[in-house]
């Protein structure tokens, strides 16, 4: 607004009247001299407009001024919390890393349906799916085995075939400073570099039951409910390594070798030592 030329008086200086304004200082003449002030700030605190309709308007602006000032204010502190929490989680996090220990059964194999077969491999993300009663209903399931050391086994059935016919559609390691314990939402994100999937005639030659087993009923081929199933990490292992006998593609293969020499290191496996496969459908 344009205040040239209007009277205004100062709890100091007496009265006087604009001569210069700009967006961020206005200067005055008084009686003996001229001064210049921060510019809207001066008339919320020591300056005061003659003219009503001016006075009412500069109100308004200082009014709006003030909510902007809270506003970034409330940003700023907003801001420090976003802060304090992530570093907050970023401290458990590093504990949870330091203090880890290995489970032997940290790998996970994941049911995919039919109409689901493609979409693991378009984002290379699987759900965990969302806690089916109690008090938590409806919320994520935590995958809470897992860690840098796992990966996800991706599985499929096709319509009318038995579940002893499972076959294993692809594999991924989970991201880089992946924890279960601290999973949110139930997404399990995938490695940015180990992630293999499987053509449909090497996907074939890869049952899945060859290497699961229930030690409880360790003769059924059985998978009644759940997406998800977390298995011995020596049989994950004993999976790839018969992916990289399976790849006929160079460069597929190198990936598949480096996949198994990177998962084994994590889990603290010595391939050498590794046994042959005693699935299920080895004991039928």
């Amino acid at each position: 607004m344009n205040l040239i030329n209007k009277k205004v008086t100062h709890e100091r200086f007496g009265t006087g009247s604009i001569v210069k304004q700009n967006d961020t200082v206005v200067e005055i003449h008084f009686a003996s001299e001229n001064k210049k002030f921060v510019y809207p700030d001066v008339f919320g605190q020591h300056l005061k407009l003659h003219d009503k309709n001016a006075a009412n308007s500069l109100e308004k602006i200082l009014h709006e001024q003030e909510m902007e000032l809270k506003e970034e204010e409330m940003q700023k502190e907003e801001e420090k919390a976003r802060q304090r929490k992530y570093q907050e989680l970023r401290a458990d996090h590093e504990k949870l890393m330091k203090n880890h220990k290995l489970h032997p059964e940290s790998q996970m194999v994941y049911r995919c349906d039919t109409e689901e077969q493609s979409s693991p491999f378009s984002d290379w993300t699987v759900s965990s799916g969302e806690i089916k009663s109690g008090n938590n209903k409806g919320k994520p399931n935590k995958p809470s085995r897992l860690h840098q050391n796992s990966a996800v086994l991706l599985t499929t059935v096709d319509p009318g075939i038995p579940e002893k016919d499972r076959r294993i559609l692809g594999v991924y390691m989970v991201k880089d400073n992946f924890i279960g314990k601290l999973c949110e939402d139930g997404n399990i994100p995938a490695h940015s570099h180990y992630r293999l999937k499987l053509t449909d005639e090497e996907s074939k030659q890869m049952p899945f039951w060859k290497y699961y087993v229930n030690e409880k009923s360790p003769r059924k081929t059985t998978w009644n409910t759940g997406k998800y199933r977390y298995f011995d990490n020596s049989w994950m292992a004993q999976i790839l390594r018969d992916i990289v006998s399976l790849k006929s593609d160079t460069e597929e293969q190198e990936l598949a070798q480096q996949f198994l020499e990177h998962f084994s290191k994590m889990n603290q496996i010595v391939e050498q030592e590794l046994k042959e496969p005693n699935g299920a459908l080895l004991r039928a």
